[in-house]
């Protein structure tokens, strides 16, 4: 696996909640890579079988500009109607 393959596939998890033992694995395998240029065979499935998990879902984090524009837009609010006079 080379750089810039590793580094799309971490951008693509980045838009992922992950567990506890895959943000591990995940920073542990970068942590590997930038030390010897290469990932183990187990270690490249892995993370292949593991972006192929989760792009088959939603992305479930929010990125900053989705919500600064959420915040941003006014909520709309329904006129009232009229009422009618009783007397």
């Amino acid at each position: 696996m080379n750089k810039d393959r590793l580094d799309w596939i971490m951008s693509g998890l980045n838009q992922y909640a992950l567990t506890n033992a895959e943000d591990k694995f995940v920073k542990a395998a970068a942590v590997h890579f930038d030390q010897h240029l290469l990932l183990t065979a187990q270690q490249e499935e892995r993370i292949e079988t593991l972006y192929k998990e989760k792009s088959k879902r939603t992305p479930n984090k929010k990125s900053a500009s989705s919500s600064s524009l959420g915040e941003a837009l006014p909520k709309r609010v329904r006129p009232q109607k009229p009422r009618a006079k009783l007397f």
